[in-house]
């Protein structure tokens, strides 16, 4: 009988559970609290051992389970036990006319199908773990939250054990649980059709795709017909991007783990803001395989530089802009060391993004009451299709990594003056793989591994250009001409020269670009009169 506060007493519960975390803890509380335990397969083989008492389905069912284990709950005295409507006589009288028990309690986790998909493992293997009686019977049970707990996850089970052993769950308990619930099964529902669509459904054809059509790992690029998202809310935050504007943050359980996973060991809670700047704060640093760091402010690079360790390449990004620095967001692809934590602290830093804090480090830095220091789970990577929101809909595309064969500077074309002696062409391949994450159109210059003058989201690429070199030369405060002696990348083609004589001008010594303007001769003859080295990728990274 149901209290007048909605407590439905526990006294049969149904357990069928492929992760048997915490079965044992749970099924001995259900049982000092005196429920009866019906249960499947193999769950039921593990409660058995554990001395508990347990009714097996086929017991309840009168069929033993079928087809490989295909078939367990699918059947009325289960399915009926759950979904009856305690409010509706009809329904109660059907119950006992066919001699139907009711469950007050469902606990059901599903098959590992994400996980079995990750692993590599073979179609046939995939599709045994599409689960169907798992789902219908915790989508039931949700559906009777009326009279029904569900429970999906086992960090709930203790508040099962102590509401097995009181009232019960009350309705707006069971309501939570039922969303929960509903959740689970739409997330698992939304990995099993995004993967049958992309092996089944319709596919792009890599001829109608102009070069590259390949993901990173060269697989071909396919588009399905479906593509779903399962968020899950794990923060909400201050504010969004203005102080008017709510804003929480998701993470998405069955895509590569990121930022979103990553845990915060010390300071303030991470904005919106924050959690952006971070974010092109990692994809700049570990795009590069040497100790590297960048340092962002507003989505851009204000600085980033590699090195053979961390603190030095620290101190060269710093070195581009420290005006642009204060308060910006720090990203490093190794552990952050002492060294680097002792110059991070002098400086006024929102955020530290890193795979790992050296213990002196952390030491340090958190003398800094509200700097923020994220650590990135291990295996923490970028998915390889990217989602932008657009009114109405999203748009979809394969991350930019350096999949294209332009990226390699073993096929690049002089086009212009001599070819570039070792130091150059490292550069020019630090600029080239550091333009990548510097907002279009985007001009950097480089000189010793390390930005020295970047000119960003401009609207022309002339700006972009005479930015990179007003900032090599005024922003690191120290009076000298950076840009004379330095390299340069540029994004996209150089539409006229006009852009590429500033860069002369300034002394800039070598330039790598993507090529394919109506003007190449144009800006080509530019470079050589020049005398400048200028080499061609055949491949564009705009980043907007």
């Amino acid at each position: 009988m149901t209290s007048a506060e909605g407590f439905q007493p526990i006294r049969r519960a149904l357990i069928s559970v492929f992760d048997k975390t915490g079965l044992a803890e749970l099924a001995a509380g259900l049982h000092q609290a005196g429920v009866e335990i019906v249960s499947t397969g193999s769950t039921a083989t593990r409660i058995a051992e554990t001395g508990v008492p347990v009714k097996q389905v086929e017991d309840v069912t009168g069929f033993p389970e079928m087809l490989d284990g295909r078939v367990k709950t699918l059947h009325p005295r289960i399915h009926a036990g759950i979904l009856a409507d305690r409010g509706n006589q009809q329904h109660t009288e059907t119950l006992e006319e066919y001699g139907i028990a009711s469950f007050d309690l469902v606990v059901g986790n599903l098959y590992p199908f994400a996980e079995t998909v990750a692993s590599g493992a073979a179609e046939d293997e995939i599709i045994e773990k599409i689960d169907i009686g798992g789902p219908s019977m915790v989508r039931a049970a949700a559906k009777n939250h009326a009279s029904v707990a569900v429970v999906v996850d086992p960090l709930r089970y203790g508040e099962t054990v102590a509401a097995a052993q009181g009232q019960g769950f009350s309705l707006a308990a069971r309501k939570r649980l039922a969303a929960l619930a509903f959740a689970h099964t739409a997330s698992y529902d939304t990995a099993v059709a995004r993967w049958t669509a992309a092996e089944f459904g319709d596919e792009v054809d890599s001829a109608d795709i102009p070069a590259p059509a390949t993901l990173s790992r060269g697989r071909r690029l396919e588009f399905p017909p479906f593509a779903g998202l399962t968020l899950e809310r794990v923060a909400t935050l201050r504010y969004g991007e203005n102080s008017h504007q709510p804003a929480a943050l998701y993470a998405e359980h069955n895509g590569a783990p990121g930022l979103a996973q990553a845990t915060v060991l010390h300071g303030k809670a991470m904005s919106y803001n924050n959690y952006v700047d971070a974010d092109a704060a990692v994809r700049t640093a570990f795009d590069f395989d040497e100790p590297a760091v960048a340092i962002i402010k507003h989505a851009n690079p204000c600085g980033a530089a590699v090195a053979e360790t961390i603190e030095d390449a620290h101190r060269a990004a710093h070195a581009c802009d420290p005006l642009s620095a204060f308060g910006g967001v720090i990203a490093a692809n190794r552990e952050v060391t002492a060294p680097m934590a002792a110059t991070v602290a002098e400086i006024f830093t929102e955020v530290v993004v890193a795979p790992s804090f050296a213990p002196e480090a952390l030491e340090i830095l958190q003398q800094k009451k509200n700097i923020r220091l994220i650590q990135l789970v291990p295996e923490h990577s970028r998915d390889e299709v990217e989602y932008q929101q657009i009114s109405g809909g999203m748009l979809l595309q394969a991350s930019d990594s350096f999949q294209a064969p332009g990226d390699d500077p073993v096929r690049w074309s002089l086009a212009a003056g001599p070819a570039a002696d070792n130091a150059q062409l490292d550069d020019l391949a630090f600029a080239w793989r550091a333009v990548r994450s510097v907002k279009s159109n985007a001009i950097l210059l480089a000189k010793g591994q390390a930005t020295v003058g970047i000119g960003m989201g401009q609207v022309n690429r002339l700006d972009s250009c005479r930015l990179a070199v007003q900032r090599a030369n005024t922003l690191a405060g120290d009076g000298v001409d950076r840009a004379c002696g330095s390299v340069a990348a540029s994004d996209a083609f150089f539409p006229f020269a006009d852009g590429l004589q500033s860069l002369i001008t300034a002394g800039v010594t070598a330039v790598v670009q993507p090529g394919g303007s109506q003007r190449d001769a144009e800006v080509i003859a530019a470079a050589e009169e020049a005398g400048l080295t200028m080499y061609l990728t055949g491949a564009r990274h705009f980043y907007h």
